[in-house]
């Protein structure tokens, strides 16, 4: 009898972990045409906690569909939800949701409500993967969540003849922490990537191009890193405002076209990073105001109307070992008293000589110009770019400088353009 007991108690300590372990995964609910569940909305509601939605290809026309519970909705073969225009998609109510592999389309634009694709509220641990959001009014929302992973989605606006009014974000975060945004395509909204008091957090290897505002546009966010992103052909690349401690590397701005357009605009940023960037064929690359201790170093500022604009109340900031190449106005100021420094820049423009061949220029290099200056007060004066007098008078000045500033300087220009790549 005893060894029946042993037995029996070897048995049971096998297989309930399997059992328990076979609980916890949970089931999967199938949704197809012909299959007894026809309904994403259907399938979402009798699910258990744990339960994953397999979606199978196909067009639904549904809208607001709440995850209450924790559930992975996943599409196979490229399941499309269609909402027609009725309302917000898929609203999240619960922690540890999973939400990948689906096409949403179809939010109408609400003026009274933000409604999205997918709309996440006070909850953590949400991953939104590799789905497809077309012609929402937000593409993606959140707000007061944290561990949040959005990865590898393509969301595409319409904004052809829209206002901005009447667009959304494609990636909205408001009072959210800790967020990976990664590998994601937005084009064609308000703004590409938004975030509002946002914590911590991560935006790798996005591209953000042709919206109406801001590719990027953050304010009060302070502690996060932007890496690998490009942001091209926006109503203005990314606006930094009331920030502090930023990283901002190896990024691309580019084609940002615009009489009030700029590739990079910091406003009362502090204590950040902004290295190894690429800025070209922007109208300004950088438009600084009140920003202090900000470290620019090894970017490549290449055919840009305005390389920097950096206005008087912009405090002990440096620029070194950057490239400006091929800008109209390499620095353009608003005032003549300057507390920035400048050290080892390559300037395409700087014609002074190098007689002890360290590969630095035994003369120093003003890079604000008197005609600069002249277009910064007058902006019709443009028209005069690259006349012989516009020419004859910046000579002079440098050389006897009285109306530039005299504190903004390169004591020692580098002679060669740094290729930053082989650094």
């Amino acid at each position: 009898m005893r060894n029946s007991i042993n037995y029996l108690v070897t048995v049971a300590s096998v297989l309930l972990p399997l059992v328990l372990a076979q609980t916890a995964a949970g089931a999967t609910l199938t949704v197809c045409k012909t299959c007894a569940l026809t309904s994403v909305k259907q399938a979402v509601q009798q699910a258990k906690p744990g339960d994953t939605v397999l979606v199978n290809g196909g067009v639904y026309q549904e809208s607001r569909i709440e995850v209450n519970k924790p559930l992975t909705l996943i599409g196979k073969n490229n399941p499309v939800i269609d909402g027609n225009f009725t309302g917000q998609l898929i609203a999240v109510t619960a922690d540890d949701v999973t939400i990948q592999g689906l096409t949403l389309k179809n939010v109408a634009t609400s003026y009274t409500r933000d409604d999205a694709a997918i709309r996440v509220f006070q909850r953590s641990n949400i991953k939104l993967l590799d789905n497809t959001i077309l012609k929402t009014y937000f593409g993606i929302y959140l707000q007061n969540s944290d561990n949040i992973v959005i990865r590898g989605n393509n969301i595409i606006g319409e904004n052809k003849g829209r206002t901005e009014s009447s667009l959304g974000n494609a990636i909205h975060l408001y009072y959210t922490d800790n967020v990976e945004i990664t590998d994601n395509n937005v084009q064609g909204h308000r703004d590409g990537i938004y975030l509002e008091v946002v914590k911590n957090s991560q935006v790798r290897n996005n591209v953000s191009h042709q919206n109406m505002r801001y590719g990027m546009h953050f304010m009060f966010s302070d502690g996060n890193t932007y890496t690998h992103n490009t942001f091209r052909n926006n109503g203005a690349g990314v606006a930094v405002m009331y920030t502090n401690n930023v990283r901002m590397e190896y990024n691309t701005f580019e084609e940002n076209w615009g009489a009030a357009s700029y590739g990079l605009l910091l406003k009362d940023i502090s204590n950040s990073v902004i290295h190894h960037n690429t800025f070209r064929r922007n109208t300004t690359a950088i438009h600084m105001e009140s920003s202090s201790q900000l470290d620019i170093k090894s970017n490549d500022f290449e055919r840009n109307g305005w390389a920097i604009k950096l206005m008087t109340t912009c405090i002990e900031d440096t620029f070194r070992l950057n490239n400006f190449t091929g800008n109209s106005f390499d620095v353009s100021t608003n005032g003549s008293i300057q507390e920035n420094h400048f050290e080892h820049n390559y300037w395409d423009k700087y014609t002074g000589y190098d007689l002890d061949k360290d590969q630095q220029g035994d003369v120093p290099y003003r890079p604000v110009s008197l005609y600069s200056m002249l277009v910064e007060r007058v902006p019709p004066s443009v028209m005069f770019m690259r006349s012989f007098m516009v020419d004859l008078l910046d000579s002079i000045e440098k050389v006897l400088p009285s109306f530039i500033p005299d504190q903004l300087i390169d004591e020692q220009p580098l002679m060669r353009r740094i290729d930053h790549q082989a650094v």
